[in-house]
């Protein structure tokens, strides 16, 4: 697994892993620097050696800004960490992805559903959806899927106001589904495209957001 900042946390996902029986190694990268995702693709292939079946692309940064206040440096950090990262990664680890292998990113229910707070960070999950089809077109004759999974609201440290209770009362309006996700129940699908029960789903950006804004 890859972390940028909390080696900690990443450490403790690791051990995790191995006392359940899994094998996992943390790897740090700077995703936003130009070389961040060719420096992290050579860690992982010095790891995994010279086959990997499934890839999973969900390193993100948001900010929440009006257009009037999106600064170039904020706008670019979020295309570089959010769009730029994953296609470059991807193109590295091509000559790894074994025949039939799976890939899956990240994208947002802000790519669908229009955010006066959220206009740059939207424009990269909307990048990944377009990503999603291009890369799922173009590696498709290699058996190798490409989809992604596009989240609601999750109680994560990227989303501090579910903690409230104003946080929490707009979020839940919002849902046919009346609870705060957790970042298991993204995981769980996530865990289904990467499986061959998903064996025939490919360029799909698959919703995951308890029935938001329907």
């Amino acid at each position: 697994m890859h972390y940028g900042r909390s080696k900690a946390e990443a450490e403790w996902v690791v051990l995790r892993i191995r006392e359940a029986g899994g094998r996992a190694d943390a790897v740090q990268a700077d995703l936003a620097a130009p070389d961040g995702a060719h420096r992290l693709a050579t860690h992982a292939r010095e790891i995994i050696g010279e086959r990997l079946d499934i890839l999973i692309a969900n390193a993100g940064i948001a900010k929440a800004a009006t257009i009037e206040k999106t600064t170039v440096q904020d706008f670019d950090a979020l295309f570089a960490v959010n769009v730029r990262a994953p296609f470059f990664l991807i193109q590295q680890l091509l000559p790894v992805l074994h025949d039939g292998s799976s890939i899956t990113l990240v994208s947002s229910m802000a790519a669908h559903a229009a955010s006066e707070l959220l206009p740059a960070y939207a424009a990269t999950k909307g990048a990944v959806d377009t990503l999603v089809k291009q890369l799922a077109f173009a590696l498709g004759p290699r058996g190798v899927r490409v989809n992604a999974v596009a989240p609601g609201v999750v109680d994560t440290d990227m989303s501090p106001f579910t903690r409230t209770d104003a946080g929490r009362e707009g979020t839940l309006a919002m849902q046919a589904l009346k609870r705060i996700a957790q970042p298991d129940d993204i995981a769980a699908v996530i865990t289904f495209l990467s499986s061959d029960d998903a064996r025939w789903v490919t360029g799909d950006t698959v919703r995951v957001d308890g029935g938001s804004r329907l």
